[in-house]
Protein backbone atom coordinates (compact mmCIF):
# COMPACT_ATOMS: atom_id res chain seq x y z
CA UNK A 1 0.00 0.00 0.00
CA UNK A 2 2.85 2.41 0.78
CA UNK A 3 4.39 1.83 -2.66
CA UNK A 4 1.11 2.69 -4.32
CA UNK A 5 0.80 5.92 -2.27
CA UNK A 6 4.36 6.88 -3.13
CA UNK A 7 3.70 6.26 -6.84
CA UNK A 8 0.49 8.31 -6.61
CA UNK A 9 2.39 11.23 -5.05
CA UNK A 10 5.03 11.22 -7.77
CA UNK A 11 2.46 10.78 -10.59
CA UNK A 12 0.08 13.49 -9.34
CA UNK A 13 0.44 16.66 -11.42
CA UNK A 14 -1.68 19.56 -10.21
CA UNK A 15 -0.30 22.22 -12.58
CA UNK A 16 -2.98 21.84 -15.31
CA UNK A 17 -5.77 22.01 -12.73
CA UNK A 18 -4.25 25.05 -11.04
CA UNK A 19 -3.94 26.72 -14.45
CA UNK A 20 -7.68 26.25 -15.02
CA UNK A 21 -8.39 27.77 -11.62
CA UNK A 22 -6.18 30.76 -12.40
CA UNK A 23 -8.02 31.21 -15.72
CA UNK A 24 -11.28 31.30 -13.79
CA UNK A 25 -9.85 33.84 -11.34
CA UNK A 26 -8.67 36.08 -14.19
CA UNK A 27 -11.96 35.80 -16.09
CA UNK A 28 -13.94 36.59 -12.93
CA UNK A 29 -11.73 39.59 -12.28
CA UNK A 30 -12.40 40.83 -15.81
CA UNK A 31 -16.15 40.27 -15.39
CA UNK A 32 -16.35 42.22 -12.12
CA UNK A 33 -14.02 44.88 -13.54
CA UNK A 34 -16.42 45.29 -16.46
CA UNK A 35 -19.38 45.73 -14.15
CA UNK A 36 -17.62 48.27 -11.99
CA UNK A 37 -16.50 50.12 -15.13
CA UNK A 38 -20.09 50.17 -16.36
CA UNK A 39 -21.13 51.54 -12.99
CA UNK A 40 -18.61 54.39 -13.26
CA UNK A 41 -19.68 55.23 -16.82
CA UNK A 42 -23.37 55.13 -15.90
CA UNK A 43 -22.85 57.28 -12.82
CA UNK A 44 -20.78 59.83 -14.75
CA UNK A 45 -23.31 60.12 -17.58
CA UNK A 46 -26.29 60.51 -15.26
CA UNK A 47 -24.47 62.58 -12.67
CA UNK A 48 -25.52 60.32 -9.84
CA UNK A 49 -24.46 57.16 -8.06
CA UNK A 50 -26.75 54.75 -6.34
CA UNK A 51 -27.54 57.39 -3.69
CA UNK A 52 -27.95 54.83 -0.94
CA UNK A 53 -26.40 54.33 2.43
CA UNK A 54 -25.18 50.76 2.25
CA UNK A 55 -26.54 48.53 5.02
CA UNK A 56 -24.28 47.96 8.04
CA UNK A 57 -24.72 44.26 7.38
CA UNK A 58 -22.17 44.62 4.56
CA UNK A 59 -19.56 45.68 7.14
CA UNK A 60 -20.32 42.62 9.27
CA UNK A 61 -20.21 40.30 6.27
CA UNK A 62 -16.84 41.75 5.28
CA UNK A 63 -15.47 41.05 8.76
CA UNK A 64 -16.86 37.51 8.63
CA UNK A 65 -15.22 36.88 5.25
CA UNK A 66 -11.85 38.18 6.45
CA UNK A 67 -12.12 35.90 9.51
CA UNK A 68 -12.87 32.96 7.22
CA UNK A 69 -9.74 33.67 5.18
CA UNK A 70 -7.69 33.73 8.37
CA UNK A 71 -9.18 30.35 9.34
CA UNK A 72 -8.32 28.92 5.93
CA UNK A 73 -4.76 30.19 6.26
CA UNK A 74 -4.54 28.49 9.66
CA UNK A 75 -5.92 25.27 8.14
CA UNK A 76 -3.19 25.33 5.48
CA UNK A 77 -0.54 25.98 8.13
CA UNK A 78 -1.87 23.10 10.23
CA UNK A 79 -1.68 20.73 7.26
CA UNK A 80 1.88 21.81 6.50
CA UNK A 81 2.78 21.19 10.16
CA UNK A 82 1.21 17.72 10.06
CA UNK A 83 -1.62 18.65 12.45
CA UNK A 84 -4.63 17.18 10.68
CA UNK A 85 -6.98 17.82 13.60
CA UNK A 86 -6.15 21.53 13.41
CA UNK A 87 -6.66 21.49 9.67
CA UNK A 88 -10.10 19.93 10.08
CA UNK A 89 -11.09 22.41 12.81
CA UNK A 90 -10.10 25.46 10.79
CA UNK A 91 -11.68 24.10 7.61
CA UNK A 92 -14.96 23.64 9.48
CA UNK A 93 -14.62 27.20 10.81
CA UNK A 94 -14.00 28.50 7.27
CA UNK A 95 -17.03 26.63 5.97
CA UNK A 96 -19.26 27.90 8.80
CA UNK A 97 -18.11 31.50 8.35
CA UNK A 98 -18.74 31.21 4.59
CA UNK A 99 -22.31 30.15 5.34
CA UNK A 100 -22.69 33.08 7.76
CA UNK A 101 -21.43 35.41 5.02
CA UNK A 102 -24.07 34.06 2.62
CA UNK A 103 -26.81 34.58 5.21
CA UNK A 104 -25.62 38.14 5.85
CA UNK A 105 -25.73 38.92 2.11
CA UNK A 106 -29.39 37.87 1.98
CA UNK A 107 -30.00 39.99 5.07
CA UNK A 108 -28.33 42.98 3.38
CA UNK A 109 -30.54 42.56 0.32
CA UNK A 110 -33.57 42.48 2.60
CA UNK A 111 -32.49 45.75 4.22
CA UNK A 112 -31.89 47.32 0.80
CA UNK A 113 -35.29 46.20 -0.42
CA UNK A 114 -37.03 47.53 2.71
CA UNK A 115 -35.48 50.95 2.13
CA UNK A 116 -37.05 51.05 -1.33
CA UNK A 117 -34.01 49.96 -3.35
CA UNK A 118 -35.71 47.42 -5.58
CA UNK A 119 -33.54 45.25 -7.80
CA UNK A 120 -35.33 46.37 -10.96
CA UNK A 121 -35.78 50.13 -11.07
CA UNK A 122 -34.91 53.21 -13.12
CA UNK A 123 -31.48 53.59 -11.49
CA UNK A 124 -29.07 51.03 -12.94
CA UNK A 125 -26.54 51.89 -10.22
CA UNK A 126 -28.86 50.41 -7.59
CA UNK A 127 -29.38 47.30 -9.73
CA UNK A 128 -25.60 46.94 -9.98
CA UNK A 129 -25.40 46.55 -6.19
CA UNK A 130 -27.60 43.48 -6.46
CA UNK A 131 -25.77 42.17 -9.53
CA UNK A 132 -22.22 42.40 -8.17
CA UNK A 133 -23.14 41.15 -4.70
CA UNK A 134 -25.28 38.38 -6.22
CA UNK A 135 -22.57 37.14 -8.54
CA UNK A 136 -20.10 37.36 -5.69
CA UNK A 137 -22.48 35.20 -3.65
CA UNK A 138 -22.41 32.62 -6.47
CA UNK A 139 -18.63 32.62 -6.13
CA UNK A 140 -19.04 32.09 -2.37
CA UNK A 141 -21.19 29.02 -3.02
CA UNK A 142 -18.54 27.67 -5.39
CA UNK A 143 -15.90 28.43 -2.77
CA UNK A 144 -17.90 26.56 -0.14
CA UNK A 145 -17.93 23.51 -2.42
CA UNK A 146 -14.15 23.77 -2.86
CA UNK A 147 -13.63 24.14 0.91
CA UNK A 148 -15.92 21.15 1.44
CA UNK A 149 -13.77 19.19 -1.02
CA UNK A 150 -10.66 20.06 1.02
CA UNK A 151 -12.52 19.05 4.18
CA UNK A 152 -13.46 15.68 2.69
CA UNK A 153 -9.82 15.23 1.69
CA UNK A 154 -8.79 15.91 5.29
CA UNK A 155 -10.98 13.03 6.52
CA UNK A 156 -10.01 10.55 3.80
CA UNK A 157 -6.92 8.43 3.63
CA UNK A 158 -5.19 9.90 0.60
CA UNK A 159 -1.67 10.87 -0.36
CA UNK A 160 -0.36 14.05 1.22
CA UNK A 161 0.21 15.61 -2.21
CA UNK A 162 -3.52 15.37 -3.00
CA UNK A 163 -4.54 16.79 0.37
CA UNK A 164 -2.12 19.69 -0.09
CA UNK A 165 -3.44 20.22 -3.61
CA UNK A 166 -7.02 20.42 -2.34
CA UNK A 167 -5.96 22.91 0.33
CA UNK A 168 -4.03 25.00 -2.16
CA UNK A 169 -6.97 25.17 -4.57
CA UNK A 170 -9.29 26.12 -1.70
CA UNK A 171 -6.86 28.79 -0.49
CA UNK A 172 -6.38 30.35 -3.93
CA UNK A 173 -10.09 30.52 -4.64
CA UNK A 174 -11.23 31.56 -1.16
CA UNK A 175 -8.64 34.31 -0.77
CA UNK A 176 -9.56 35.55 -4.25
CA UNK A 177 -13.25 35.90 -3.38
CA UNK A 178 -12.27 37.57 -0.11
CA UNK A 179 -10.15 40.18 -1.89
CA UNK A 180 -12.86 40.55 -4.55
CA UNK A 181 -15.52 41.30 -1.92
CA UNK A 182 -13.32 43.87 -0.18
CA UNK A 183 -12.77 45.58 -3.55
CA UNK A 184 -16.50 45.53 -4.36
CA UNK A 185 -17.54 46.82 -0.94
CA UNK A 186 -15.01 49.66 -0.95
CA UNK A 187 -15.97 50.48 -4.55
CA UNK A 188 -19.67 50.71 -3.63
CA UNK A 189 -18.88 52.81 -0.57
CA UNK A 190 -16.75 55.26 -2.54
CA UNK A 191 -19.25 55.56 -5.39
CA UNK A 192 -22.40 56.19 -3.43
Amino acid sequence: MKEQDLKMETDFNAKPKKFVLWLFVVSSTIMFGGWTSYYIVFSASKGKGHGLVLPDVFIYSTAVLVASSICLFLASSALNSGKTSGQKLFLWATFALGCVFAYLQFDAWSVLFQTGAAMVNNNAAISMIYIVSGFHLLHIFAGLCIVLNALIGAYREMPLAKRKYRMEIAAIFWHFIDILWIYLYVFLLLNS
